[in-house]
């Protein structure tokens, strides 16, 4: 599968959240949840994902929408408890 990002942003989210686009490579597909993000009316259909990254046990959310190829990341970052 192609990742796809903005290098500007992949840059923001590496020095905001210590954690690159690249890594969207490592997400485990086979076992996260997955809707869609209808929040607002995006020009192209949006996805939220919540799963694991390699071999890690924390669980993160990744933003994205669906190419020929794979999938170009719109967001990606560590999961948080809310309440």
């Amino acid at each position: 599968m192609e990742i796809e990002f903005d290098q500007k942003k992949n840059q923001r989210n590496i020095e905001e959240r210590q954690l690159s686009f690249e890594m969207a490579r490592y997400f485990h597909w086979d076992s996260a949840m997955i809707i869609a993000d209808d929040r607002k009316d995006y020009p192209e259909p949006r996805f939220l994902a919540a799963g694991y990254v390699g071999t890690t046990a924390r669980l993160h959310i990744l933003v994205f929408t669906p190419t020929k190829t794979g999938i170009r990341v719109i967001s990606f970052r560590k999961a948080k408890v809310r309440y």
